[in-house]
């Protein structure tokens, strides 16, 4: 059976502990739930642009974000209704990732976990990442020729997966492993990491390995305890040096050579940091958490609520009602008024001063 080879080295360590202590802001800061949806909305950008982006897509981040805004499911429509220029492979990678991470979040993620993780559940995940893109004979079904691996940004063959005729049993013995008593040993963002090379590794469809892979990592995270709620793209931070991720991922080896170690510290280091990036706007909009031992319990917040504190923040703490008509331009001063006696009413912020050069500022 297989048998993942590596070391846990300090770097690793210290990676899943930074890891855990991100997370635990995240999934207990003050007045975050408000802004779950704006912080998923975001990771799901990032994710889908930065995904297909290491794959070669050309498109770039704001049309990745219309085409994702449009609601469409074909190339040709989303394009027409967003007015984004590019090549129908590239707009239906953006629109087929993106429902790839709604198929993952709408599963029963504690049931695959108990149940374990399976080849049908990844070749769903296939069939999503290529519609509209490969043939139906290709779409989830193992490829039967060999691969050559190639960096999309230099075009240089990377390595050459195990061919074709491989890729059935060496699928069957990974997945017996990850299902296996010893291998739920290792610990679930070690398994994220091997999960992510080894799929990378055998290469077993024609296309979009890359992306699958990275999703099946995903899922796998989310179902043990690393969902963070879903506010991370790891893809944000492979994509932000390319040729790093690659040269991570052929840092493995093969045969004797073969060992994980360096490729888990990467791999560790880029969520730590993701996550860490992540905790450090949630302290900024939570207040540092202080909000919530002061309160004593989770503020729900409008849309207007929330940009009426993060304006404040942003203006050193304290900002007068003439600002704020600025910033919501297309709102009532009567609204923003009732928004302000809200928040102040919650204790998020006070009033100083009764006349016109009264102004309000967020509580420490």
């Amino acid at each position: 059976m297989f048998e993942p080879k590596y070391y846990i080295t300090h770097n690793i360590l210290s990676n899943i502990g930074k890891i855990d202590a991100a997370r635990e802001v995240i999934d207990h800061a003050a007045l975050v739930p408000s802004w779950e949806a704006r912080f998923k909305e975001d990771a799901v950008i990032r994710t889908v642009h930065h995904g297909t982006k290491l794959e070669g897509n050309q498109l770039s981040k704001e049309q990745a974000e219309k085409l994702l805004r449009s609601g469409e499911t074909q190339a040709e429509l989303a394009a027409q209704k967003t007015g984004v220029v590019g090549r129908d492979r590239d707009i239906q990678e953006v629109i087929n990732y993106r429902s790839v991470l709604d198929w993952i979040e709408g599963q029963d993620l504690g049931s695959i976990k108990k149940k374990g993780y399976t080849e049908e559940i990844l070749g769903a995940i296939h069939k999503l990442t290529v519609n509209r893109i490969l043939a139906e004979d290709q779409a989830g079904l193992y490829r039967v020729g060999q691969a050559v691996v190639v960096n999309s940004k230099t075009e240089e063959e990377t390595f050459k997966p195990p061919p074709g005729v491989e890729v059935p049993y060496q699928m069957e013995d990974f997945f017996e492993w990850l299902n296996s008593d010893e291998g739920k040993l290792h610990h679930p963002i070690l398994r994220a990491g091997v999960i992510h090379y080894e799929l990378v590794r055998i290469h077993p469809f024609v296309d979009g390995n890359g992306r699958m892979a990275r999703a099946m990592a995903l899922m796998l995270l989310s179902a043990e305890g690393y969902n963070v709620k879903r506010f991370f793209s790891l893809e944000s931070y492979f994509d932000k040096n390319a040729s790093s991720y690659y040269q991570a991922l052929q840092s493995v080896g093969e045969g004797e050579g073969y060992d994980l170690t360096y490729w888990l510290e990467y791999f560790t280091f880029g969520l730590s940091v993701e996550l860490d990036q992540v905790k450090q706007e949630v302290l900024k909009l939570s207040r540092d958490l202080r909000l919530k031992s002061k309160i004593g319990y989770q503020v729900a917040l409008s849309e207007r609520q929330i940009k009426i504190l993060e304006t404040m923040q942003n203006s050193g703490g304290r900002v007068r009602s003439n600002v704020l008509e600025k910033v919501l331009p297309a709102i009532s001063i009567d609204t923003i008024l009732r928004d302000i006696k809200d928040l102040i009413a919650k204790g998020l912020i006070k009033k100083h001063g009764m006349t016109k050069g009264a102004y309000y500022v967020v509580v420490e």
